[in-house]
């Protein structure tokens, strides 16, 4: 199965930015890829990162996942990853590049399941990772893409079905969803926050991130 990884290198998680600068976001996009590739690896499938600009694959991402394939493609996601579906045919799988909690049981979860479309959603309605198995079927990633995607199934005739899962539901976007990966995280993408002195924070019951002035941090960089 072909198992594409949409990645922007270009301006990478700019919703993160009231909390990080944009060096930072890079840094941190990069974890969070590195983390993906790596459960991906770890399912016994070489992925392809399908990355908005060219990037260097070296360091963390080489040691993640040695035989990544990297293709480039500026296109919106929608038509870069149709493109993928009419170039490839086949079963193809589409992960996230910022589902920083992925763990190869859970993609697994996702690739072996029935149906020739296969959907694990996001929150607020959108799509975090697919597979598709019919050669009909195209994507449609903009606004309450989760639902699209269900409709242009049904307008096609392909099978549905939808993976329930916690990791691959969480993806990171928003300054509170740091909150996910200093919980629930293991890998690289929970290592880049606590260098950049990020922390939980309980606060009346709920939990939160707070982070440490650059003088405090007693070298974690």
């Amino acid at each position: 199965m072909q198992t594409v990884v949409p990645f922007d290198a270009v301006s990478p998680k700019t919703r993160l930015g009231p909390v990080l600068a944009a060096h930072e976001r890079a840094r941190f996009a990069r974890a969070m890829l590195a983390d993906v590739l790596a459960a991906v690896v770890a399912t016994g499938r070489e992925p392809t990162v399908l990355s908005t600009s060219p990037i260097s694959f070296e360091g963390e991402l080489e040691a993640a996942s040695p035989n990544t394939t990297i293709r480039v493609d500026d296109r919106p996601l929608t038509e870069a990853i149709d493109a993928v579906l009419e170039r490839e045919g086949g079963p193809v799988a589409v992960v996230m590049a910022d589902l920083a909690l992925a763990t190869p049981g859970a993609l697994e979860a996702l690739f072996s399941a029935d149906g020739d479309v296969v959907l694990a959603p996001g929150r607020g309605g959108g799509t975090n990772a697919l597979v598709v198995r019919d050669d009909s079927f195209r994507v449609d990633f903009h606004g309450a893409s989760y639902l699209d995607h269900r409709r242009i199934a049904d307008d096609v005739g392909a099978s549905l079905e939808t993976v329930d899962s916690f990791r691959l539901g969480t993806d990171v976007d928003e300054p509170a969803d740091l909150v996910e990966v200093l919980v629930h995280g293991t890998g690289r993408s929970v290592d880049c926050l606590r260098s950049l002195g990020f922390e939980l924070e309980r606060t009346g019951g709920r939990v939160d991130v707070t982070r440490l002035e650059e003088s405090t941090r007693g070298g974690r960089e």
